[in-house]
């Protein structure tokens, strides 16, 4: 159709004509100077799967996009709860909640590295105040595998929350109230009102949130980048941030693990898809 033109052209130059260049790089060989030499075959593929670090790398992302996602979507969920319901200063506080969201993710990351700066952070100065800690720049919470990337996963689930939160809550006001007077006719709890009627209803809303809140995190770059001051060979890397410093040395290497990425990201989306159909065959 004519009219749907100019939509196939953008997706023909956006996604199409990058995912092939893609595969197309990932089977080159590229000097350090960027200049091409050729096809090098599964050379790079090999090189990428020989490298020591790949499977911390793997097993990070696994835990970074498992928890954030999880966390955004439990917590998501109590917030659309809470706004769905009439309460002093309601309006305000659903502003207030676009305000992570509006903001750059590099802003925040920047805002939360300084807050948590050793000698004069805001949540250093709290934490000690409160007695967590015993004295300044005693404890650097960014300079230390295991709370740095809890403090970057902190950080994932903040600029997460107000987008799920209002498709949920989106998804929970297009439920028809019929639904629910007919629930408390037949003596229905508040409990089991929401088990067996909220939940099921809410169900699409639920996989399109989750879906998009696991490719966002999957790809997320902006968080670690800036929180571990532009350090992209610390031990909190996730593939997307690995796929960015093995560029800086094998632009094929790179491209190699930009098809590793965008292989886990179809299977995402097959299980998506997988779910929705099951979702539709069952109402």
């Amino acid at each position: 159709m004519p009219w749907i033109a100019p939509a196939t052209v953008l997706i023909l130059f956006v996604v199409i004509w990058p995912v092939i260049a893609m595969f197309q790089t990932s089977g080159q060989s590229f000097d350090a100077m960027g200049f091409n030499h050729g096809s090098a075959g599964w050379k790079n593929f090999t090189k990428l799967f020989d490298e020591p670090v790949l499977g911390g790398v793997l097993i990070r992302t696994v835990i970074w996009v498992l928890v954030v996602v999880t966390l955004t979507m439990l917590i998501s969920l109590g917030v659309a709860n809470l706004f769905n319901k009439q309460f002093p200063g309601r309006k305000f506080a659903r502003w207030a909640l676009i305000a992570p969201w509006a903001a750059s993710v590099v802003m925040t990351a920047i805002v939360f590295k300084w807050m948590l700066d050793p000698n004069n952070g805001a949540i250093t100065v709290l934490a000690h105040d409160l007695g967590f800690i015993k004295q300044y720049n005693s404890t650097n919470w960014l300079s230390e595998q295991v709370p740095a990337f809890c403090w970057e996963m902190f950080v994932a689930v903040f600029v997460s929350v107000p987008f799920t939160t209002y498709a949920l809550l989106a998804g929970m006001q297009a439920i028809p109230d019929e639904v629910y007077e007919a629930a408390k006719l037949d003596g229905a709890s508040v409990t089991r009102t929401y088990w067996s009627v909220t939940l099921p209803l809410l169900r699409p809303a639920l996989l399109v949130a989750c879906l998009i809140n696991v490719m966002n995190v999957f790809n997320s770059f902006p968080i670690i980048y800036e929180m571990n001051g532009g350090n992209t060979n610390s031990s909190d890397a996730t593939s997307t941030i690995f796929m960015y410093t093995t560029s800086q040395s094998s632009i094929g290497e790179a491209a190699a693990m930009s098809v590793v990425n965008f292989g886990f990201i179809i299977v995402i989306v097959l299980l998506f898809l997988r779910a929705s159909k099951w979702n539709s065959a069952e109402d």
